[in-house]
């Protein structure tokens, strides 16, 4: 056959993988952060709720409705080592988390009065060590703060 005509070869087709052939979805790592992260933030936001539905915001202590409420974290979220460390997150108003990027003062005070410094002191320094979670870690965190978040919610009436 001369060079210049062309043939069309078939493409190889790759076997699929055997989750592929029998429908089941493996669920990636960054769907499992977030799932984890909605189920962790109610349950903080239970967890400092008062049992009238109502909560005290730790950076500026204003008092509002539950409905209002953010869980805010002291160090950002980006660091994975506290992120869903239960000292680090506190509710917080919209206003504080949302629209003055987290009311750090305020919110420094807060967990000092909450906790005590030298805990702060330990929290700040936790913000540099690495943490990576497993899948299974965090599918298992997801469930136990799930049910933590179901018996608050039934004990507080939210």
């Amino acid at each position: 056959m001369p060079y210049y005509i062309k043939r069309k070869l078939k493409k190889k087709e790759k076997p699929l993988p055997l989750f592929d052939k029998a429908g089941i979805k493996i669920k990636k790592k960054p769907d499992l952060v977030a799932k984890l992260d909605k189920v962790f933030s109610r349950y903080i936001r239970l967890r400092d709720a008062m049992p009238n539905g109502y909560f005290r915001c730790i950076s500026c202590g204003q008092i509002k409705p539950y409905e209002q409420a953010d869980c805010g974290h002291y160090i950002n979220r980006q660091h994975m080592s506290t992120r869903f460390d239960e000292m680090n997150c506190n509710a917080q108003c919209r206003k504080c988390n949302r629209f003055m990027e987290g009311n750090i003062q305020g919110y420094r005070q807060g967990l000092i009065a909450k906790y005590g410094e030298k805990r702060v002191l330990i929290l700040e320094s936790m913000k540099n060590q690495m943490r990576k979670y497993a899948d299974f870690e965090l599918t298992e965190l997801t469930k136990y703060y799930k049910a933590l978040g179901d018996k608050l919610s039934k004990e507080k009436g939210i």
